[in-house]
Parts: C-alpha cells; sequence; structure tokens
C-alpha cells in the first residue's frame, strides 16, 4: 500500500505542472469576443455542425 503514495504525489505534481504550462501559453480570453452561453433568440445564425450544411 506504500507504493501508491509516491504515484499520487508524481499524479498532482504532473497535474499541477500541466496547468500551470496550459494557463502560461494560452492566449487571453476576450470576453466581448465570446459566444453568449445561452444564444436562443439571439439573431445570431447557427454555424459549425453537419446541420448547418446546405443541401
Amino acid at each position: 500500500m506504500k507504493t501508491q503514495t509516491p504515484l499520487k504525489w508524481v499524479f498532482w505534481v504532473v497535474l499541477v505542472l500541466f496547468l500551470s504550462w496550459d494557463w502560461i501559453e494560452s492566449p487571453a480570453i476576450d470576453l466581448r469576443n465570446e459566444p453568449p452561453a445561452i444564444a436562443l433568440g439571439s439573431g445570431k445564425a447557427p454555424a459549425g455542425g453537419h446541420c448547418a450544411i446546405a443541401k
């Protein structure tokens, strides 16, 4: 049972390092350019998915 303790520490250290790296390397979020969380009735046209392709 003692072998799990170092593995837990390794997991948490790797997770914290990854999240720190991601935070540093990611571009800043432009809150004014983000789409609304719920865009129902907002007048914005749907874009993206397979159902938006014209047939």
